[in-house]
């Protein structure tokens, strides 16, 4: 399924129906997703700088953001926590999204960045690793677990160069298809294969791009391209699959016009949804 062309970060609403549960998927930008379910208002990888300016990522790594977020903070509304897959990288979390980290609910990320963000947020961080679990709880609210998912940002061990990085799968009562799995930055290894094989995925936003840098490193990437999202999206096998974090960045080097035709070769592809940034789609997860 296609709608549009590409973005760069994408809302998701959420609304119950009895048993059913229909995620609502609008595309603003990057990573970033403003997750509602169940009265729940979670953001995932926020980015909220303008662009033109050059990050600086370490190990003489660099990339420009070209595209900004098509939604400002200020129209986020009240934000109950914040999943950062690392903290590391600015495309996953610039200085503008840090600085608002305060004025939202508890971050969970990786657990060397939560050492670091508790200087600034105190005991509202909360630090996971591969296969953790947290909940979230409120009165009123049905509680969503979320557990950490494994990833490798690049090729095998570069670990100690690329740093520590997870993705986040949701759980809740009611979801149909199965949980709701952010891949985070990672490319195609064995824990990754893993994951649906101890969770039962019914919605996958997957994280693309090709990242390479190709001055220092040559032809060894960093995330997914399309050949092995689509490899992932035939293992997982489910209900949904929304593309993300291809566009916007100069070390992404495959957007969504090569990736698509080759996502297109799953067995599993009339379940892909591609939106044009503001864009919306329901999606029974």
């Amino acid at each position: 399924m296609s709608a549009g062309s590409t973005g760069l970060f994408f809302f998701v609403r959420f609304r119950s129906h009895g048993r059913m549960t229909e995620a609502r998927i609008t595309h603003i930008g990057g990573p970033t997703a403003l997750i509602e379910a169940a009265g729940w208002r979670i953001l995932t990888d926020p980015t909220f700088d303008p662009p033109g300016k050059r990050y600086f990522f370490g190990w003489g790594t660099t990339s420009r953001k070209l595209i900004g977020p098509s939604m400002s903070p200020d129209d986020l509304g009240t934000i109950d926590a914040v999943l950062v897959s690392h903290h590391h990288h600015g495309d996953n979390l610039d200085p503008s999204a840090q600085a608002l980290l305060p004025h939202w609910g508890t971050t969970y990320t990786t657990k060397k960045a939560a050492r670091k963000l508790a200087r600034q947020l105190g005991d509202r961080v909360v630090g996971m690793a591969a296969w953790d679990t947290a909940t979230l709880e409120a009165p009123g609210r049905p509680t969503i677990t979320i557990t950490a998912t494994p990833c490798r940002h690049g090729p095998a061990g570069s670990e100690p160069i690329t740093g520590p990085v997870v993705g986040f799968s949701l759980a809740w009562h009611g979801q149909e298809h199965g949980e709701l799995w952010i891949t985070g930055d990672t490319v195609l290894y064995p824990a990754l294969r893993e994951v649906p094989a101890r969770i039962q995925v019914g919605t996958l936003l997957l994280h693309l791009g090709s990242v390479r840098f190709r001055y220092l490193s040559g032809w060894l990437r960093y995330t997914m391209d399309a050949r092995e999202g689509a490899a992932l999206i035939d293992v997982v096998a489910p209900a949904n699959v929304v593309p993300v974090h291809y566009e916007g960045w100069s070390h992404f080097q495959q957007d969504r016009g090569p990736a698509e035709p080759v996502l297109a070769t799953s067995q599993y592809a009339d379940r892909i949804t591609w939106l044009d940034p503001g864009e919306s789609c329901d999606l029974v997860v």
